[in-house]
């Protein structure tokens, strides 16, 4: 009992008693204003060199964060440039490939000809001469003369050759003349290109009643064009008094600005009777 109540006990008891009692107050959220006060200027030291080292580490670094910031948008330009032109490409060769399936299925629809694929490579731009250059000639068995369709109707027909390349002459040139049939007239006409590129129509008895929207096909006569060959439809018609025939404008069903593929017939014999003509 007397070594319960030594000084050195006592003392042990009031500081474990003081330390519980601390612990208390603490949790209890008294002594929060304390702490506050005691640790303030050491939080707020912490805070002013965690600024400071922040600040000093990007005044060393930034320069080559920038640099390297640039290098990468650099390149992610130069992927996305990339990427847009195979984007271009890929609808350029959808767009070609198109084209070429509806051009082969005209001609598995039309098997009575025998074509030759070919690719516009160039075109006349001057508003006189109206003529495409294609990418086969000789050595693929292009000839002069041979008609040239797409899947839309009537182009015209090859005017030179060479090896690897053709001119083909539109039926929208001023030198150009194919005769036509009406198909719901049943009768037969011309029609000439002009300097403008327009098509008109001509060798039309007054007599004929031609409707607007008339559908023109080839007939056939001359030995140029095979008959039955879709060119265009009837725009408008004159009639003017003491003259022989009616005029009319053509709209030709094939778009020659957009012209990018062609089928040349190459089993068709072309006949010039130009020698029998009175």
């Amino acid at each position: 009992m007397r070594n319960l109540l030594s000084p050195k006990n006592i003392r042990n008891l009031v500081i474990v008693t003081v330390v519980v009692g601390l612990i208390v107050i603490a949790l209890s959220g008294y002594l929060t204003p304390v702490f506050s006060f005691l640790f303030s200027p050491t939080i707020s030291t912490q805070s002013w060199l965690s600024q400071r080292y922040v600040a000093f580490r990007e005044f060393f670094t930034s320069p080559r964060d920038m640099a390297t910031l640039r290098a990468q948008n650099q390149a992610l330009e130069q992927e996305v440039a990339q990427l847009q032109s195979e984007i271009v490409a890929l609808q350029e060769n959808l767009s070609q490939a198109e084209i070429l399936y509806t051009l082969l299925d005209f001609a598995r629809t039309h098997p009575e000809h025998e074509y030759i694929a070919a690719t516009v490579i160039g075109r006349e731009i001057s508003p006189y001469l109206q003529y495409v250059i294609i990418d086969k000639g000789s050595n693929h068995g292009i000839r002069y003369g041979m008609p040239v369709v797409t899947q839309e109707g009537l182009v015209g027909r090859i005017d030179a050759v060479i090896a690897n390349a053709s001119r083909v002459k539109l039926i929208t040139d001023a030198s150009m003349a194919v005769n036509v049939r009406l198909k719901a007239a049943d009768v037969e006409a011309q029609i000439h290109g002009s300097i403008t590129g327009e098509i008109t129509l001509d060798l039309i008895q007054q007599d004929v009643d031609v409707q607007l929207g008339e559908v023109l096909l080839t007939s056939g006569l001359g030995g140029t064009y095979p008959p039955n060959i879709f060119v265009g439809q009837v725009l408008s018609m004159q009639s003017k008094q003491n003259t022989l025939f009616q005029t009319g404008s053509v709209q030709p069903v094939v778009d020659f600005h957009g012209l990018s593929a062609v089928l040349v017939i190459s089993n068709f014999n072309v006949v010039d009777i130009t020698p029998l003509e009175p």
